[in-house]
């Protein structure tokens, strides 16, 4: 089981294996240098051997980047902040983002690039061998200008680790991970980092600036600017980190008005002209007061898109893979979906209206305020894009956009506990308004439970 909503306990032994590969770096563009061709020497550390449902961390050491800090300028004393993507193969597919702290030694010009470790997280949906392989990564320096010298793979780059997943019966989850930059590290640039002066030399910012952004910390509400990242030229499976945003949910039950708050991110991954998206839920575990039956319960949101581009993306998540025994923990799961832009600039994206459907009952959370944004993307327009998108109505029975109107049951009005079909209406109905909240509000605890229900 989770160990809290950080990293399994029961994960096997850490194995660590070396993997190296031609890349080429592109320097920033204000640096006047070219692209340069290099090897990249990385370790790979994660668990040996894992379950279904765990939460494993893997950390990227850069042994040797593909270029050295051009005879430029010096790089000072924790300026520099790496970005990554690792791909997921085998039993489960997808690109685990990965960041480091801002943190370096001084780095003279004309000399080896001394990149922090990055690390990540990555849940494990299927049974069978997972692979890991390191590939497209950036480098940022924050001074004496933001800039991003963008590392990319020049051949197929083979696995660094294999791990081998047993079926632990777990509720299913996302291979999207959670970048695992340690705390203090600064901002994160979605984007890339930018080696100012790394790699190919130069301090330009090559378009993008992520040294002023914060993609570890989280905010109360108001207008946080959020982690800012993607842009045209970023090749698919760059990998961009969202701020982690206290989101104040006031939700529509069929009990009642309620209110709670939830730590939500918003991360992303390029993939052609669009990027998928996953919505993270932090504080994410808590015991399950009674039984609940597999396939239960399911979530979404409509994440608000603004900025250059207007509109609304829906993501959901998996029904619960199994049942949930009462003592067990219920986690959140992540909620996934595709954003394909509709204007080009900079687009926002900011954690929107909540649904939770379960055994037969629709919970609606509307944030009270905006909460700020969590990412921002550079992106292009494309055909059949967001934009003109209306900023409600989402298919599946989900709420509108910024609506907090009442949620319905299936088959009842609001207020009243719909008709399950179950002998134990009661309990299961109440059971399912429960889990469904726990799910959406990350586990916090509401005075409006109905515990005597649950006890019957």
């Amino acid at each position: 089981m989770l160990a809290g909503a950080g990293i399994v306990a029961t994960a096997g032994t850490a194995r660590a294996a070396d993997v190296a590969y031609k890349t080429e770096c592109k320097p920033p563009p204000i640096s006047g240098l070219p692209a340069i061709k290099g090897t990249t020497k990385v370790t790979v550390t994660a668990p040996a051997t894992a379950k279904v449902g765990d939460e494993v961390e893997v950390v990227w050491k850069t042994v040797e980047a593909a270029s050295k800090n051009p005879d430029i300028l010096d790089l000072d004393k924790d300026t520099v902040q790496p970005t990554g993507t690792i791909k997921v193969a085998g039993a489960q597919t997808g690109d685990l983002a990965m960041q480091g702290p801002r943190q370096n030694p001084p780095i003279p010009k004309n000399s080896p690039m001394k990149l922090p470790d990055m690390k990540g997280t990555l849940k494990l949906e299927k049974p069978g061998e997972v692979t890991l392989a390191p590939g497209f990564y950036n480098i940022n320096v924050n001074k004496p200008i933001s800039t991003d010298t963008k590392c990319t793979p020049d051949e197929e780059v083979p696995p660094a680790v294999t791990i081998k997943v047993s079926d632990g019966g777990g509720s299913g989850g996302t291979t999207a991970g959670t970048s695992g930059g340690e705390s203090g590290a600064g901002g994160t640039d979605a984007g890339g980092t930018d080696s100012g002066g790394t790699d190919a030399g130069g301090t330009d910012s090559g378009g993008t600036d992520s040294g002023g952004t914060d993609s570890g910390g989280s905010t109360s509400g108001g207008t946080s600017a959020g982690s800012t990242g993607g842009s045209g030229g970023d090749p698919d499976g760059t990998a961009y980190q969202g701020k982690e945003l206290e989101v104040p949910y006031a939700c529509k039950t069929p009990i009642g008005d309620k209110k709670a708050t939830s730590p939500v991110r918003i991360n992303g991954v390029k993939k052609g002209g669009g990027y998928d998206l996953t919505v993270k839920f932090s504080k994410s575990v808590m015991d399950s007061p009674a039984d609940i039956p597999k396939g239960s319960v399911t979530p979404s949101m409509d994440v608000k898109v603004g900025g250059a581009d207007k509109g609304t993306v829906k993501v959901t998540g998996p029904a619960n893979a199994g049942p949930i025994k009462s003592g067990q923990p219920i986690e959140i799961p992540d909620l996934k979906g595709t954003y394909k832009p509709g204007a080009t600039g900079k687009a926002t994206l900011t954690p929107g209206v909540l649904t939770v459907k379960a055994l037969g009952t629709t919970t609606t959370c509307t944030p009270e305020k905006d909460p700020g944004v969590s990412l921002a993307l550079d992106t292009s327009a494309q055909p059949g894009g967001t934009s003109g998108g209306t900023s409600g109505g989402t298919s599946g029975g989900a709420a509108s956009g910024g609506s907090a109107g009442g949620a319905q049951t299936a088959g009842g009005s609001a207020g009243g506990l719909a008709d399950t079909g179950a002998s134990d209406h009661g309990a299961l109905t109440a059971l399912g308004l429960f889990a469904g909240t726990v799910l959406l509000l990350g586990g916090a605890v509401f005075t409006f439970t109905p515990w005597r229900r649950l006890r019957r």
